[in-house]
């Protein structure tokens, strides 16, 4: 016996040991089985801590049932042979309502009975297990197997946290079998390929093959890293318990300390099970887990014993299955797909095949790592795999059949260019996708980028809803975002739900759309990651930038900061581009935009590689002859476009925005303040130079009162923003 600790004597440790045992298994039964944590990791690791060190000091107090032996120690040479208690039977199969209806009727005329009770449960798509219990523990667990026999894999599944080594309360049999599926979540699933990935190991195909892999390793401490659940669905032999049906057995299963498939239904006669099996269907996409059928029980038990088994199969259970998800299929070509955002995705044209009633001819190969990673290459044969409304994606490729002749389709070279405008095709670091930069006129996009420009933070065109826009680009009306302010009454009234009063409305709207602010025109041109704030931070330093090209107070007007900005930008002498402010933006190099505020080299790379694509610099070019302006935005303590260096009302002043206004949103006077040099926050405090207060004012508007801080109305506002709100 090892030596006892001075401060404790030995039955108050082994009192402490145990104790520690029940609040860890049941910690793990919250967690594990009923998904509902009551204490943080932090707080279970120190628990588990504890018990491990007393173990340690204490070896002769470790048992098998004990947390801490959740994880075993050396890999085994080979899976030893697991003969089952009885057999584990495979379950025939529905394919059709009518073969539902047919296993029903033959239930009925067998027993004699005018309707059948059944249970109800998802057939979940794993690997069988069986595990035994002796005495409310844990002593041995095989795979299915033949049915007869499996495999001994008792060390990988004592690593499963859903597991009961020892089983909860009391009435269980002195030795049963309790008969589950092991399954992994498809988060986890997705987690644990993107890491064999990352680990240059090959994928799994899917959940199912990884749940099976896992489980079957030699070496317990692999399983053990695998995000595996164990659902229990039975007993070996159900009358051992003492029920009188199915649903008691899966009840005390639960009582027990185990996790129970769901959804599970307790159904009355044959039309209760095909409604189950339709809201399976329809609830398939949203279930943590994959399915592949529905499992009808005969409920009741002595009705079960009457029925009796044939060969392979009880006579009790069938099961009915869901739409099948995979199929095996070849792929006819590989080629680039430009999306709404200008993402460029490898697409692969395949041989049509039916999956699940809807005929599949493409699959998505997502990018340019994905497709090298998965190697997929035309003329191959590949697994496909279609869940519900996602775009079906290619899982494995049958390496055996693939032709000779197949080669390598590599992204980088087959894609130089956009295929869709022409534009320049990038990949930003750390980034997994290629993108076009055309954005502004590449037809891929223009949906997308028109949505962008018109919303109510870019431009704030009202009326420009989706479906107009559609409309508009089926029609060719509009082919980049310049043609929307040269769109003519008699265009907008012939489009579908648009009459002469809503065309009157849209024009109005894109006449005060004219006359915006730099950053709002910034963020409406939809430049990869930059946002509103980002708009903002350039619009509020574009004075600043390229002073070595255009210096800002060169005082020769034949040589002024604008005429050298469009001679260094290559811009015709006649361009209507006249904003300093954007020229300065549209020509200043990386080096210089990543000193200003929150803009990183990924960033300013974005915004340099926009503005020198020649198609957004003609479709900005438009934009400023159809007139699109805005005031030029001025720095505290005066900036380059304001005569003698005036001061911005606002500079440097501190402003709170309270209430309602009503002529402007709460977005555009933000703006307004930025623009003059001000800065909106969100709380009053003795450093708040000004509260503006709207309709409705509250709790600010008495503190700023009580603090003696200037209050302004909106008119007051207005006046003291002048020209520019």
């Amino acid at each position: 016996m090892s030596e006892i600790d001075n401060s404790k004597d030995y039955a108050a440790v082994q009192q402490q040991v145990e104790q520690l045992r029940r609040e860890i298994a049941e910690h793990d039964y919250r967690y594990y089985v009923l998904d509902r944590p009551s204490i943080a990791d932090s707080e279970y690791d120190a628990l588990f801590a504890e018990l491990r060190r007393l173990e340690q000091s204490h070896p002769e107090l470790i048992t098998a049932d004990s947390p801490t032996q959740r994880v075993a120690g050396s890999p085994q040479s080979e899976l030893a042979t697991l003969h089952h208690d009885s057999p584990m039977l495979s379950l025939d199969n529905a394919f059709e309502p009518g073969d539902l209806d047919d296993f029903d009727r033959r239930i009925r005329e067998l027993s004699g009975a005018e309707q059948i009770a059944y249970t109800g449960e998802p057939k979940l798509d794993g690997i069988s297990l069986s595990l035994t219990y002796v005495d409310g523990q844990l002593v041995r667990a095989g795979t299915r197997g033949d049915g007869r026999a499996g495999e001994d894999v008792t060390a990988n599944v004592r690593t499963i946290g859903s597991v009961p080594l020892r089983l909860r309360g009391s009435g269980y049999p002195a030795r049963f079998e309790v008969r589950g599926e092991v399954v992994i979540r498809k988060a986890d699933f997705e987690a644990l390929n993107e890491q064999r990935w990352q680990a240059g190991e090959r994928p799994f195909a899917n959940p199912r093959n990884a749940a099976a892999g896992s489980l079957r390793q030699l070496d317990p401490r692999i399983t053990a890293k695998r995000p595996l659940t164990l659902f229990v669905f039975g007993v070996g032999e159900p009358r051992a318990t003492g029920a009188l049906s199915h649903w008691q057995v899966l009840q005390w299963l639960s009582k027990w300390g185990f996790r129970v498939s769901e959804p599970l239904r307790s159904l009355s006669g044959v039309e209760e099970c095909h409604r189950f099996h339709q809201q399976l269907i329809e609830q398939r996409d949203e279930l943590e887990f994959e399915i592949d059928g529905a499992v009808f029980k005969v409920d009741d038990l002595a009705t079960r014993d009457e029925l009796g088994f044939t060969a392979r199969a009880p006579r009790w259970a069938i099961a009915f299955k869901l739409p099948a998800r995979e199929a095996t299929t070849t792929v006819r070509q590989i080629v680039p797909s430009v999306g709404r955002t200008g993402k460029i995705t490898p697409l692969a044209r395949l041989e049509p095949v039916d999956i699940g009633g809807v005929t599949v001819s493409r699959a998505s190969l997502h990018n340019a790592d994905e497709l090298a990673r998965k190697d997929v290459r035309e003329g191959d044969t590949v697994m496909v795999r279609r869940a519900g409304d996602v775009i079906p994606e290619i899982t494995d490729v049958v390496l055996d059949k693939r032709p000779g002749e197949a080669q390598p389709w590599r992204f980088e070279e087959r894609v130089r260019a956009c295929p869709q405008c022409g534009a320049e095709v990038v990949r930003l670091a750390g980034e997994a996708a290629h993108r076009c930069v055309g954005g502004l006129s590449c037809p891929a996009q223009l949906e997308g980028a028109v949505q962008h420009f018109a919303s109510r933070r870019a431009l704030d065109i009202d009326g420009l809803g989706e479906k107009i826009i559609e409309q508009l680009v089926a029609k060719g009306l509009v082919r980049d975002v310049a043609d929307l302010f040269y769109l003519r009454h008699e265009q907008l009234a012939g489009l579908e739900r648009m009459g002469d009063k809503s065309a009157d409305n849209l024009l109005n709207a894109l006449a005060r759309a004219r006359r915006s602010s730099l950053d709002r025109f910034i963020y409406a041109l939809g430049i990869m990651h930059v946002g509103e704030v980002t708009a903002q931070r350039l619009a509020a330093a574009a004075s600043t930038l390229c002073q070595e090209i255009a210096p800002a107070d060169s005082a020769d007007d034949s040589r002024g900061a604008s005429v050298l900005l469009r001679q260094y930008l290559g811009l015709p002498e006649q361009s209507h581009i006249t904003s300093e402010a954007l020229l300065r933006i549209m020509a200043a190099p990386v080096e210089e935009l990543e000193q200003l505020e929150d803009i990183g080299p990924v960033v300013a790379q974005s915004i340099v590689r926009f503005f020198a694509e020649e198609h957004n610099r003609g479709v900005i070019e438009r934009l400023c002859a159809a007139g699109v302006s805005w005031p030029e935005p001025r720095q505290p303590g005066g900036s380059a476009g304001e005569a003698g260096g005036e001061q911005a009302p606002l500079s440097g002043k501190s402003i709170v925005l309270t209430g309602s206004l009503q002529g402007m949103t709460r977005s555009e006077a933000k703006a307004a303040i930025e623009r003059q040099g001000g800065k909106v926050t969100g709380s009053v405090s003795r450093r708040t130079d000004y509260v503006v207060a709207g309709e409705d004012a509250g709790s600010k508007l008495s503190k700023a009162r009580e603090l003696g801080i200037t209050v302004l109305d909106e008119g007051e506002f207005t006046q003291l923003c002048s020209k520019d709100c």
